[in-house]
């Protein structure tokens, strides 16, 4: 009985990897090792980074909702307390985009975080 090999799938996966190095710099998207190294790696930091990415849209949303709060005469802690005192759930994702494009809206919603916290001082 002949030795199997895996020729059709072995070849199919070279094309593959060499395929998603094309655009690397010289023999890393034309040598086998190297693409194959340079493929790894690549898949490896887009794993990492689409993690990474949800940490860095949320510091910013946060960022935007501290400084329209502050604009209010409250820090950002105060203004997500006062909005969860007052039963309005809202993401940080809305209320940034609010502090960035609706600013009036924002005060309607920093003055409800106020009454709700002054209500529950009382």
């Amino acid at each position: 009985m002949p030795r199997a090999r895996s020729n059709v799938p072995r070849l199919k996966r070279k094309k593959q990897v060499l395929e998603a190095a094309r655009g690397a710099y010289g023999g890393r998207s034309k040598l086998w090792k190297a693409a194959k190294e340079t493929v790894e790696k690549g898949w490896i930091y887009a794993y990492r980074d689409r993690m990474n990415k949800k940490r860095e849209f949320r510091r910013l949303w946060i960022i935007r909702i501290n400084a329209a709060a502050r604009q209010h005469d409250m820090s950002y802690s105060v203004f997500m307390n006062g909005l969860a005192a007052a039963g309005i759930e809202v993401d940080r994702k809305i209320l940034a985009d609010l502090a960035v494009r609706d600013p009036q809206a924002f005060g309607q919603l920093a003055d409800a975080a106020r009454n709700a916290l002054n209500q529950a001082a009382a």
